[in-house]
């Protein structure tokens, strides 16, 4: 049996109080695969492996102090993706700028210098038996990824029937896996023979191999893409969206601008700023509301016969949580459908809260990353709008369809850019 939670607060029971009762995930046959079955601090179950490899990636990749350390990469990749819009605007000022594609490509090299400590643009990969570029890589490590986990399998719909063999999709899944995995070998690799004999701590791989000798190869390997694919995914897709409703909204644009201009003056957005700019971080959870980087949660079970929403849930059911349901609830939200900052504005919001809109979930599972996207995405938003006027192509506005596991825009923003100047 199974039940779809939507209501907010009893999806927020299920994640906190009740937590304990569904704290087991239920994957498809393509998850199983590509996180090799659970190897993932976002796809275990709660269990001691979840607890030690959380420690492990909160420490030193995304807790407070890991942020205050990689904060110099971060107003690195921040200053390139500024720099790549510049160099458009200078060159093709009458024609629209692909933002997916120079910010995606900054958030793969940002994900690869914390990861292993360095940007890369080309790897031999033994046991594909080639050198691949960096567009290949990213290609066989994120896209490749999130396109392989919708992959529809119709045993999961019917698992009395998993015994039938569905060798079609499967093969595919394996030959996805088996590319990934031969891809993080090589990086681990490379980067061991480079590193040989250096005690210094200068990457997460580092961390991992000195803390982490109970790992596995596999779990070793699965532990390291885990960031990798997730800093290249969700903080994208939150920021493409603020972008593209601000786009289309001149007046809240502007709104934003000066705001930032009276905050900053004519120095940059930096992290620094983002207390003292509430509107900002309206537009931000207005943005995960709105387009939840995460719709679905994946499926958990019941352990034991619990009370959820006032509803009697019997041990052994399964439990969807519709995030994008509780963001689109009339009886929550006023206007639901409208993207409007403002309400983020009222005081019953702290606009320090990471959690309101659950897009990082919440709970014992909340999102270990829910800090450094964030921190990307609201410097992102707030710099590109003090460097930038942002307007639509006609016909774009309700260009607004998702595709892939995670609600990426179907067709990547496409923008008009002027260069404000700073004494505007």
């Amino acid at each position: 049996m199974g039940v779809t939670l939507s209501p907010l607060f009893p999806c927020m029971q299920a994640m906190v109080t009740r937590f304990s009762s569904i704290s087991t995930r239920k994957l498809s046959n393509a998850l199983t695969i590509l996180t090799n079955n659970k190897c993932m601090v976002a796809t275990s179950d709660y269990d001691e492996f979840h607890k030690t490899v959380k420690k492990y990636i909160v420490t030193y990749l995304l807790g407070s102090n890991a942020q205050k350390r990689n904060r110099v990469i971060r107003e690195s990749m921040l200053n390139n993706v500024v720099g790549g819009l510049n160099d458009h605007v200078e060159s093709n000022p009458l024609q629209a700028v692909n933002f997916r594609k120079i910010f995606e490509s900054e958030l793969f090299g940002l994900a690869l210098k914390q990861a292993i400590g360095r940007d890369i643009q080309s790897l031999y990969v033994e046991e594909l038996g080639t050198t691949l570029s960096r567009k290949e890589i990213f290609h066989i490590l994120v896209l490749d990824m999130m396109e392989g986990a919708i992959e529809v399998d119709w045993r999961d719909f019917f698992p009395y029937l998993k015994w039938v063999p569905n060798n079609k999709v499967e093969a595919n899944i394996r030959k996805l896996d088996f590319r990934r995995n031969s891809v993080m070998k090589a990086l681990i690799k490379e980067h061991t023979e480079q590193n040989e004999g250096r005690k210094e701590l200068n990457s997460y791989l580092d961390f991992l191999l000195s803390e982490a000798n109970m790992l596995t190869e596999t779990q070793l390997a699965m532990l390291l893409w885990e960031p990798i694919v997730e800093s290249s995914d969700t903080t994208l897709i939150s920021t493409e969206w603020a972008l593209f409703e601000l786009a289309k909204d001149p007046e809240r644009q502007e709104r934003l601008y000066r705001a930032i201009q009276t905050v900053c003056g004519t120095a940059y957005v930096t992290e620094d700023h983002l207390s003292q700019l509430p509107y900002l971080s309206a537009i931000f959870h207005e943005t995960l509301r709105k387009h939840s980087p995460v719709p679905i949660i994946p499926i958990r079970y019941v352990h034991e016969d619990t009370q959820i929403g006032g509803y009697h849930i019997p041990a052994g059911t399964e439990i969807i949580m519709n995030l994008y349901g509780c963001n689109r609830d009339k009886n929550q939200w006023e206007n639901p459908d409208d993207w409007i900052p403002e309400r983020f504005l009222d005081d019953k919001y702290d606009h320090h809260d990471l959690y309101k809109t659950m897009a990082f979930g919440a709970g014992r599972r909340i999102c270990a990353g829910a800090l450094q996207a964030m921190l990307i995405s609201c410097t992102s938003i707030g710099r590109l709008v003090q460097e930038f006027e942002w307007r639509l192509q006609p016909g774009q506005e309700e260009d607004i369809d998702t595709v892939g596991l995670t609600t990426h825009k179907l067709h990547p923003l496409h923008a008009m850019l002027r260069k404000r100047r700073q004494s505007d």
